[in-house]
């Protein structure tokens, strides 16, 4: 299973404001620079990122992106399946366009199937505050000064 550079993206930013907290706001310039990834990627992302609610988007002078909800109630699963366009890892996943032709009579796509949940069910198991265990090393990572 491989994620789309969108659901990266997309990870990588909760993570950057997770470790910034939602006492402070960050800008996209600064999670693009922090991780030397293109800011109109990033554009996209964090506005889709609002519209779910997980983070908050405040306008004007002063003002940037910080998370919405507590990082603890961030679900990684949730993210990811909310960010992947499909988990049509293979052709047969797919009913609208499926032409191989062995579909009717293969068992591998049941196997692939159980794969497929058993790495979502993982995924289920992480929230966002999971992953951000080791935050003092990542604030240095990111070049984050400390206050």
């Amino acid at each position: 299973m491989r994620l789309t550079v969108y659901t990266d993206y997309s990870l990588r930013t909760l993570m950057y404001l997770g470790v910034r907290g939602q006492d402070h706001l960050a800008t996209i310039q600064e999670i693009a620079d922090a991780y030397q990834i293109s800011k109109n990627h990033l554009m996209k992302v964090t506005y889709d990122l609002g519209q779910h609610g997980y983070i908050e988007t405040i306008r004007g002078r002063g003002g940037g992106i910080r998370l919405a909800i507590n990082p603890k109630n961030i679900n990684i699963g949730e993210v990811v399946r909310k960010t992947e366009e499909d988990f049509h890892i293979v052709e047969c996943f797919n009913p609208e366009s499926n032409l191989c032709k062995i579909s009717p009579e293969c068992q591998l796509k049941f196997a692939l199937h159980q794969a497929l949940k058993a790495y979502l069910a993982v995924l289920d198991s992480y929230t966002l505050d999971d992953v951000l265990v080791s935050k003092d090393g990542l604030t240095e990572l990111f070049g984050i000064k400390k206050n």
